[in-house]
């Protein structure tokens, strides 16, 4: 699947600064036409007729002789087909004025790394998500303790109160998130969260345009571990909020049932860098929503030397200086 221009022929992708269909060729908006052309094994480009190696997951990339991005029919539609998305909110160029701005600090940082050049690389990824709903049935029984202290002449006394505490809540979680990427690392796309949920939209293949894309790399049930751990985490949270004010606290009994779930298959935008220096690679991944950005600069030793060389050959140049003019006085 490919997305061509009706006016000039050219391939029109998706402008998150526009928030719609844009042909870079000839400017246009909304003149998107879809044309097909691909085979089982490999995708052949319905613009040049290129063949197009595609990996195991991939479901959308570029055409490496004409540049035309590409999205596989059979990777978003029957059981991959994704039921929602978050589009893409911030465009390349302000993902670069974004990592600019950050690390614009990093002193010792090498001299191209936020070069226009080495930042050009940077590629969107929709990433596959498993979103998961949750009733539940929240039940906790504990002992809590409140102490009073107050003097009376030169005695002090102290009153504890045991309580018996229990609580039944009805909680409902919805969208918990987990990626489905065995790519993309799992500590790395929790750290990008929050998402804001509120700008999910069905899904539509024109999203996709412009940008790479995989389809989930593992099924509902064998990620599910992580969304109930966090559903789990919130409810105890929730629950502990509930019997606040106490001194003391001893939990005898919490149970967090499941009455009913739901797991629903979507994908979000994320920006990914990669600056290899010195045969190593560092990934910076930028939340292609909100813009939060997770990585580390590289540091240079030539340049951190280089530096305090510099100084060192001032301070030394001023010292010299100063042993002068004193020795005019």
């Amino acid at each position: 699947m490919y997305f061509r221009c009706k006016n000039c022929g050219g391939n029109v992708v998706y402008s998150p600064e526009r928030h719609g269909m844009y042909c870079p060729y000839c400017e246009s908006e909304g003149s998107d036409e879809r044309a097909e052309g691909q085979t089982e094994a490999l995708t052949l480009c319905p613009n040049c007729g290129g063949e197009v190696e595609v990996q195991e997951h991939t479901s959308a990339t570029q055409c490496p002789y004409c540049d035309s991005f590409l999205i596989f029919n059979e990777r978003v539609e029957g059981k991959f087909a994704p039921r929602m998305l978050i589009p893409f909110q911030m465009g390349k160029e302000n993902c670069k004025k974004s990592l600019r701005e950050k690390f614009r600090k990093c002193r010792f940082s090498p001299t191209d790394f936020l070069s226009e050049a080495r930042l050009n690389s940077m590629q969107g990824y929709y990433v596959p998500y498993w979103f998961y709903d949750y009733k539940t049935v929240c039940r906790y029984q504990g002992e809590g303790t409140k102490i009073r202290v107050w003097r009376s002449g030169d005695k002090e006394y102290t009153e504890t109160s045991v309580y018996a505490i229990e609580r039944s809540m009805d909680m409902d979680f919805e969208r918990i998130p987990v990626d489905a990427s065995e790519q993309m690392p799992d500590d790395v796309m929790d750290l990008l969260a929050p998402f804001q949920y509120g700008q999910m939209v069905d899904f539509s293949p024109r999203f996709m345009s412009g940008f790479y894309g995989e389809k989930y790399n593992m099924p509902a049930g064998e990620v599910e571990n992580r969304a109930m751990a966090l559903m789990k985490e919130d409810a105890s949270k929730l629950l502990r909020e509930s019997y606040a004010g106490y001194n003391t606290v001893h939990t005898v009994r919490e149970d967090i049932y499941v009455k009913d779930s739901r797991a629903s298959y979507g994908l979000l935008p994320v920006w990914k860098y990669i600056y290899r220096y010195k045969e190593q690679d560092y990934p910076f991944y930028v939340n292609g929503q909100t813009g939060k950005i997770v990585g580390t600069a590289p540091f240079s030793r030539a340049k951190f030397l280089a530096y305090t060389g510099t100084l060192w050959v001032c301070l030394t140049a001023a010292l010299a200086l100063l042993q002068i003019l004193l020795g005019l006085l």
